[in-house]
């Protein structure tokens, strides 16, 4: 298992619309396990595979987006190919993050629950159903898997700023990992 780059945006993979899973074999499992090792050490509660540059229509969601606390400690949920059946008219308009997008907060509108239709990692049928944060964690990874991201979803003055903060953050980024690489010594020059 290995932690895996997150692609951030504009990075064109992003609006790549993915492939429908047809193997389900250990290198679909490998890549599974290394999504839930990514999630994992970025903190989030889902990711697409289009976040770690694979063309598949495969996301992973943390529990703890449908329990709570009660969730924390229990396995991923895993979701292949997946198909909304269902969601709700009444939407709720909340705080979403992204990790292509990290620090950035806006609020965007969805159905307050959803259910949809997939498969598991070894292609068993499942269904899944969220409410608010449930919801909203299933909606936000289905769209990465069609190529949208989150500042789709709002008017163009908040996308402005979210895309502004966004670039302020990965500058900041840059160079604080600059400032990390030791110093190379006064007249040393790489071999060529």
């Amino acid at each position: 298992m290995a932690v895996l780059p997150v692609l951030a945006y504009p990075n064109p993979f992003l609006r790549k619309a993915a492939k429908r899973v047809e193997q389900f074999d250990d290198e679909l499992r490998r890549l599974v396990a290394d999504m839930e090792e990514t999630m994992a050490a970025e903190e989030g509660l889902g990711l697409a595979a289009t976040q770690i540059g694979s063309d598949l229509q495969l996301l992973i969601l943390d529990p703890y987006a449908f329990e709570g606390d009660a969730g924390r400690g229990k396995p991923n949920v895993v979701v292949i190919n997946p198909e909304i059946v269902w969601q709700s008219e009444e939407k709720i308009l909340a705080e979403e993050g992204c990790l292509s997008f990290p620090g950035v907060y806006i609020p965007v509108e969805r159905p307050k629950r959803v259910r949809i239709r997939a498969l598991d990692a070894n292609g068993q049928p499942h269904e899944l159903e969220g409410e608010g944060l449930g919801a909203r964690a299933i909606l936000h990874e289905i769209d990465h898997l069609k190529g949208v991201v989150m500042v789709d979803h709002v008017s163009h003055l908040v996308r402005t700023r979210a895309l502004k903060k966004h670039q302020r953050n990965q500058l900041t980024a840059k160079s604080e990992e600059r400032e990390t690489v030791p110093a190379a010594r006064p007249g040393f020059r790489p071999k060529r």
